[in-house]
């Protein structure tokens, strides 16, 4: 498991003590490399796709008492609040994991442009644009809202009356709308860093200038 300690940010003016810029640019072009695993690596995506799985898993306890007392099943005043409590076991780390992700993506934000302002280096910082990252992020998770969104609508759309109850209907559509918004964040993820590679990253504008837009 990789450490969870970020790179630091680059010291203030006076106590930098780079001896010359050849090697303030391995230091700033490591940093940044680093940056960028941290943030569109395939791990982070695979996290957010396991905080989605637990919130669908979450949800899917939580209605199972209803699911019971809207099939008279008895056992259901036993184990529906202990399937209640698991179920919220399970949502909340996973609520906690997409909240405590997006304040890690604004921390290697900051951290980013600050290294990006200490000098500008075109050929080293095309690879931060990591277009086939960017594109894994982006088409996986288009995927998962296009399920989700299917999940929705079928469930809402074979509804019949003694064949699936209010609580089948909202489990289904719960479901599906857990994983349309996992989708959906990992699809603003991706645009979000196309948009911060062309504005921050151009060969026409150095890192520098665009970091003070």
């Amino acid at each position: 498991m990789p450490s969870r300690t970020l790179p630091p940010p680059p010291p203030p003016v006076y106590l930098r003590t780079w001896p010359d810029r050849r090697t303030l640019l391995v230091d700033r072009g490591t940093a940044l490399v680093e940056l960028r695993r941290r943030h569109l690596g395939v791990g982070r995506l695979l996290l957010l796709w396991l905080c989605g799985l637990g919130g669908v898993i979450g949800w899917t306890l939580l209605v199972q008492p209803f699911r019971m007392l809207a099939d008279e099943d008895v056992t259901g005043f036993v184990l529906g609040p202990v399937l209640a409590i698991l179920g919220l076991a399970m949502l909340a780390p996973a609520v906690t994991g997409v909240v405590l992700g997006i304040r890690h993506d604004r921390r290697i934000h900051q951290l980013t442009d600050a290294w990006l302002t200490l000098d500008s280096h075109p050929v080293s910082d095309a690879r931060l644009r990591s277009p086939a990252l960017s594109l894994l992020w982006l088409l996986s998770s288009l995927a998962v809202c296009a399920l989700g969104l299917w999940v929705s609508f079928a469930v809402a759309a074979h509804a019949e009356p003694g064949h699936e109850t209010y609580a089948d209907v909202v489990l289904g559509m719960g479901v599906g709308l857990i994983m349309w918004l996992t989708g959906l964040l990992g699809a603003a993820k991706a645009v979000g860093h196309y948009r911060w590679a062309l504005r921050n990253l151009s060969p026409a504008v150095p890192p520098a200038t665009a970091a003070h837009r």
